[in-house]
């Protein structure tokens, strides 16, 4: 077999000791030495300018005051897959494990002794002189391609960040941004809450891809979506013929997320069996397999999350207290999109781009005041919501400029889910004063077409809301309606 060219550069101030390099390497016609230096600094400058270079055999004591272990350090600085050869005479008739430390630990990869006595034209221990400079070369190009790879990996986690972005610079997003960079870096399982559509799968994605866990696996499975029956199959898997119908074996979702990272979404749907299964995971770092006699070693980072009060689960028995302790070692609480209004604009702008580039209809953008009336909505569904509000506004309208009324259009869909929930909790928490308004109106001697009776009530349930709340932005957020929407109902009624 060919052995391919190594292109050697070689930092040496004797001229009689460079000759004894070159004679040895003579017979190897691959082996070429490109440039001679005799000083550091010279090195330096010449590996800067062309770090091409496979192997650089170097004098351990050299003209200049740079040489020894401050040199490797110093060429390892401009390129980490550098391999460097150290010849020296201070070893001479010696065996001193110290001095060999400090150059390993240097970074270089192998040292001889220049001479004994009776040897003039060449180096001594030829054989593993040239072995070694074939072993640098290989470890060089293997170093290289590692590195390309790593970069690669990084790329690719660095797209899904982009892609994963928490858009925002609001106080709050700002503060969350920290604590998932902060909580990143640590090895702790992690317990995320946070109204449903407020984002925890994406606070979960950057825990997990800003960690040095990055490049294994991300796991992700919403507890609730499981059927009971199928839960601990799904988590720990099964081995071929565990039970009827097992024809083949299963690996669990922790097998799979082996040295990277599970996000068990609505962790509270889990059934009590499970969690004690569970518990077990974390504590010993190993899961019971269905059909498998022996356990097996798992290491995995758990990220949960759940939008109930898990305390509250606990205290109802319905969530083991131990497994919640061993699952909130830290905590990241989602602050709603009505906390974190600041980031409104941004995010409509983000969904806006996104959505016009999956129907190829760019430049379309929203009034100040469409993008006014966007941010006094409440947001009962968050930015899952305002995701779909802004998906809605660019199916109903293909203007270029999209103004307040198609955003109320595009509000009032959404208003149908959440608004009646929000006014029929308003309404359950003061029934006994409602009561006192509508007894007024329920006289079986005069009772009204049904269209009056609804001005009727809805008049006096508008009169209700705005004396018991602090602005008209206030009630119409209370009332679950876009301003606009609400301003036009108070006219229609005759409310000033």
């Amino acid at each position: 077999m060919k052995l391919e060219k190594v292109k050697i550069l070689l930092i040496e101030d004797e001229e009689y000791d460079v000759r004894r390099v070159r004679n040895t390497l003579v017979p190897f016609k691959e082996m070429h030495i490109q440039e001679v230096v005799s000083d550091g600094q010279s090195a330096l400058e010449l590996l800067r300018n062309d770090p091409s270079f496979d192997v650089i055999i170097m004098d351990f004591q050299i003209s200049g005051g740079l040489f020894g272990e401050n040199l490797i350090q110093k060429i390892k600085e401009i390129d980490t897959t550098f391999q460097i050869i150290v010849i020296t005479k201070m070893t001479l008739n010696i065996t001193d494990f110290t001095f060999a430390n400090k150059l390993l630990d240097a970074g270089a990869i192998w040292y001889c002794t220049k001479y004994p006595g009776d040897i003039e034209d060449y180096i001594y221990q030829p054989t593993d002189f040239i072995l070694n400079i074939l072993n640098a070369k290989a470890r060089r190009k293997l170093e290289r391609a590692r590195l390309v790879s790593e970069k690669k990996l990084d790329k690719n986690v660095q797209d899904i960040l982009d892609q994963r972005r928490i858009i925002g610079e609001s106080e709050k997003t700002n503060a969350l941004k920290q604590k998932i960079a902060r909580y990143a870096q640590s090895n702790a399982n992690v317990l995320i809450f946070g109204q449903s559509g407020t984002g925890k799968e994406l606070v979960a994605a950057n825990l997990h891809y800003s960690s040095p866990r990055k490049t294994e696996n991300f796991v992700a499975i919403n507890c609730g979506s499981l059927p009971r029956h199928l839960v601990e199959s799904e988590l720990f898997g099964f081995e071929k013929g565990a039970f009827t119908g097992a024809t083949t074996g299963k690996k669990g979702l922790f097998e799979m997320a082996n040295n990277g990272t599970i996000f068990l979404d609505e962790i509270s749907e889990l059934p009590p069996e499970t969690q004690a299964k569970l518990l077990r995971v974390i504590q010993e770092g190993e899961v019971d397999k269905i059909g498998r006699t022996s356990k097996i070693e798992v290491d995995v980072r758990i990220l949960a999350a759940t939008n109930k009060n898990l305390l509250e689960e606990i205290n109802a028995k319905k969530f083991r207290k131990d497994l919640y302790y061993r699952l909130n070692v830290a905590s990241i609480k989602v602050p709603s999109l009505q906390e974190r209004q600041a980031d409104i604009p941004l995010l409509t702008r983000y969904f806006l781009a996104e959505h016009q580039q999956e129907t190829s209809q760019g430049g379309r953008t929203l009034t100040d005041e469409a993008m006014q009336v966007l941010m006094d909505y409440h947001w009962p569904g968050n930015v899952r919501e305002l995701q779909n509000v802004v998906q809605r506004l660019l199916l109903l309208s293909s203007a270029k400029i999209l103004t307040t009324d198609m955003v109320e259009i595009a509000l009032e869909t959404g208003e149908e889910m959440f608004g009646s929930q929000e006014i029929g909790a308003l309404t359950n928490r003061n029934k006994d004063e409602l009561n006192a308004i509508y007894v007024s109106h329920w006289n079986k001697d005069m009772l009204l077409p049904w269209r009056e009776m609804e001005a009727v009530l809805q008049e006096d349930y508008f009169c209700f809301v705005r004396e018991n709340t602090k602005s008209d932005a206030d009630a119409a957020r209370k009332l679950g309606l876009a301003p606009p929407n609400y301003y036009r109902m108070c006219k229609r009624l005759g409310i000033k």
